[in-house]
């Protein structure tokens, strides 16, 4: 069971994440001392002698996609040893429809945490894709009415869920969880977000000398970081909502530094997971900087983020992995750009003597 002695201090947190998440330093930062202030919150229990309550410190993530909002989630609930529950706010929706209940998801994370409701009351529900697009639509499966359902939960609230099954029937047994300690962090892309963000900062210095001019922020890759609730209202959340996550993080774009800095540096960095896999067939695998540049050129070109890395790898991997256990007198492989290019093959090593 977790104490309070438990709970690494932000800069040890942030300290971990970046051994696996390149980039986004501010990101880290702010949910660094989310988290800490979270589970601080979680200690007191409300019973504070003074009387001061603490409020919840529910994460709202918004970031392209591909830039590490589930990754980072992942990480952090690994670091701190907490259950953790991921669930899509599109197959959330009102009871009735098609798709999820709201509360499913404490269902999932009290099986995340092996069914010991304690430990669950203390894990991190992560809700995705909370805001596909501006609400036009008049049937709004994503929308406000799972924004309104998420409301209780995530101030705080008991839930009766099923054990072991995510179908409420008269056999399954169920739990009592409450949300309470439960820190909700919930991400989205927020498509046009930076256009409305751009709108408001040009409009608010369009008059005198120091104006700034209309194309000013075009390509400011921390635009998104000037992100104010006025803009998300603009693009459809409900005020209840935004009240209820007051920690906004931003993530930016991946761009070609980070991607090569992605795919080489991070302890499980997705090279270092191939290096190995032939490593264990005794065969050294070498890329060479030409490649890795064409890799993250072309996964940028996808615009799916650092899914695109492995989805590239992949492809030009499946073929290397396949042939060289026929021989065991390969020693080394070199992954070359003519070779991603299909202009010829890797190179190939034997071993001496």
């Amino acid at each position: 069971q977790l104490t309070m002695k438990d709970i690494p201090a932000p800069h040890v947190i942030k300290g971990k994440l970046d051994e696996y998440v390149i980039g986004q330093d501010k990101a880290k930062k702010v949910m660094a001392v989310a988290v800490y202030n979270h589970y601080k919150r979680a200690f007191l229990g409300g019973s504070d002698p003074d009387g001061v309550v603490i409020e919840k410190s529910n994460i709202l993530m918004i970031g392209p996609t591909g830039s590490g909002k589930t990754y980072l989630v992942k990480t952090l609930a690994k670091l701190l040893d907490v259950p953790l529950a991921i669930a899509d706010a599109t197959s959330l929706t009102e009871a009735g429809y098609i798709g999820d209940d709201i509360e499913s998801v404490v269902s999932k994370l009290l099986a995340a945490a092996g069914n010991d409701v304690k430990r669950a009351e203390k894990g991190i529900i992560f809700i995705d894709e909370i805001a596909k697009k501006k609400q036009t639509n008049t049937r709004d499966v994503s929308g406000e009415s799972v924004q309104q359902e998420l409301l209780k939960l995530l101030e705080g609230s008991t839930v009766e869920v099923p054990v072991g099954s995510n179908q409420k029937n008269a056999m399954t047994p169920m739990a009592t969880v409450n949300t309470d300690n439960i820190l909700f962090i919930c991400g989205g892309a927020f498509p046009d977000l930076e256009n409305i963000i751009k709108e408001r900062l040009t409009k608010k210095s369009s008059m005198g000398f120091g104006a700034a001019l209309k194309d000013s922020y075009d390509n400011d890759p921390d635009l998104l970081s000037h992100v104010t609730n006025e803009d998300l209202r603009a693009f459809g959340m409900i005020p209840e909502f935004l009240g209820r996550l007051p920690v906004n993080v931003t993530l930016k774009g991946l761009d070609k530094d980070m991607m090569i800095r992605i795919l080489k540096e991070p302890k499980n960095a997705i090279l270092r997971q191939y290096e190995k896999l032939l490593a264990l067939d005794e065969v050294k695998l070498v890329f060479e900087e030409d490649a890795l540049s064409w890799i993250t050129e072309e996964a940028l070109k996808r615009g799916t983020g650092a899914r695109a890395l492995r989805a590239i790898l992949e492809e030009f991997m499946l073929d290397i992995m396949y042939e060289i256990p026929k021989d065991p007198n390969i020693g080394s492989v070199v992954v070359t750009r003519p070779y991603l290019e299909k202009k010829g093959g890797p190179l190939i090593q034997v071993r001496e003597g």
